[in-house]
C-alpha cells in the first residue's frame, strides 16, 4: 500500500481563489500540508474577476480536508505584495516545500473572435502581463525559499502541452505555451540546489465558471454532456488536477519528472487517483484534432 503523507510540508498555491488552484490547495491540505492559498478576492472585496469565490472559502476548505489552510490576500502583479508574502512565510516556517503557481485571471480580456490585429492591444497586453509576469515575479521572490526546503518542488500550472499547435487566440497562446517553457527553464535553474519544477493541464475543466457559462451545476452536470460536440462528456473536475498533483508531491521519486508537461489524465494513470465522483475521465485519449477543435471555439478550461 502507499503512503501518501505531507504532514509538515508547507505549500503556496498562487491563484488559489477557484477552479484548479483552489481544487490543489484542498488536495495538498487532504493529505496534511500547511497551505497558504493566495489570490485577490476576499469577503471583502471582489477582484476585475468579479466572482463570488474567495480565498478565505478556500482556507476553510483546506481546514475541512485536513490541512491547515491559510488565506493570503495578494496582487502576483505587484512585486511588493508578493515580497510581503515571501516576507511573512520566512518569519513562519523559513521555506516553501511547494510552490503552485495557477495565476491566470485573463477571461475576462480575451476576445476569442478576433485575430491579433483586431483584438484591443491593451487587452492583449494585459492578458500576457496577467499570465506571464506575474509567474516571473512570483518565482523571484518564493524560489529562495523553495530552495531552503530539503527537496522543494515548483509546480506551473497551465492548460495544454507543449505540443499543441495553437490555443484560439495569440495572447492566451503565449500565455499558456509560456508557462509549460518556463518549467523547464526552471527546472534547469533550481535543479543544481536539489528542487525540481515541471508544469501540468487539466483536460476539460468543469470549473466554476465553465458550469455557470453553460447553465449546470456539479450535480446534473451530465444533462449538457452534448455541449462542445459531446467532448464536455470527457470533462473533469478541478480535484482530479489536485489529487494528482498531491500524489506527485508525496511521492519520493518524483524527480523522473523534472522538467515534464503532465496532464491530468498522466497523473491519474500514474498514481491511481479518481475524480470526486470515483469516474476516471481521460482526455489524454480523446483525438487531439477534436480536443483542438473545442480551443480554437473558445473554451479555455480545456487541457488541449
Amino acid at each position: 500500500m502507499i503512503t501518501r503523507d505531507l504532514s509538515g510540508r508547507i505549500a503556496v498555491v498562487a491563484g488559489a481563489t477557484r477552479g484548479a488552484g483552489r481544487a490543489i490547495a484542498i488536495e495538498l491540505g487532504a493529505l496534511g500540508a500547511t497551505v497558504y492559498g493566495t489570490g485577490r478576492s476576499t469577503r471583502e472585496g471582489r477582484s476585475v474577476m468579479d466572482r463570488p469565490e474567495t480565498i478565505e472559502e478556500t482556507a476553510e476548505r483546506v481546514h475541512a480536508a485536513g490541512g491547515t489552510g491559510n488565506a493570503v490576500r495578494c496582487d502576483h502583479s505587484k512585486p511588493g505584495e508578493v515580497a510581503a508574502l515571501a516576507e511573512r512565510i520566512r518569519a513562519e516556517y523559513g521555506r516553501v516545500d511547494i510552490l503552485v503557481n495557477d495565476i491566470w485571471g485573463g477571461d475576462h480580456l480575451v476576445d476569442w473572435e478576433k485575430k491579433l490585429w483586431e483584438h484591443p492591444l491593451d487587452d492583449t497586453l494585459a492578458v500576457i502581463r496577467n499570465g506571464v509576469e506575474t509567474h516571473v515575479i512570483t518565482s523571484h521572490h518564493l524560489l529562495p525559499l523553495v530552495l531552503e526546503s530539503d527537496a522543494g518542488l515548483i509546480v506551473e500550472v497551465g492548460d495544454g502541452k507543449a505540443e499543441v499547435p495553437y490555443r484560439g487566440n495569440i495572447a492566451y497562446d503565449i500565455v499558456k505555451s509560456t508557462v509549460v517553457r518556463l518549467a523547464g527553464s526552471l527546472n534547469a535553474e533550481v535543479s543544481a540546489g536539489g528542487a525540481m519544477a515541471l508544469s501540468v493541464t487539466p483536460g476539460f475543466l468543469r470549473s466554476e465558471a465553465m458550469l455557470e457559462r453553460i447553465g449546470v451545476t456539479e450535480q446534473n452536470w451530465r444533462e449538457a454532456s452534448d455541449f462542445g460536440g459531446g467532448f464536455f462528456s470527457h470533462s473533469e473536475t478541478p480535484h482530479l488536477l489536485g489529487r494528482g498533483l498531491a500524489a506527485l508531491a508525496a511521492d519520493p521519486g518524483r524527480s523522473r519528472f523534472a522538467g515534464a508537461c503532465l496532464g491530468s489524465w498522466d497523473l491519474m494513470h500514474e498514481y491511481g487517483v479518481v475524480d470526486l465522483d470515483g469516474s476516471s475521465p481521460d482526455w489524454g485519449s480523446v483525438d487531439a484534432e477534436a480536443r483542438r477543435s473545442i480551443v480554437d471555439d473558445g473554451f479555455p478550461d480545456v487541457g488541449a
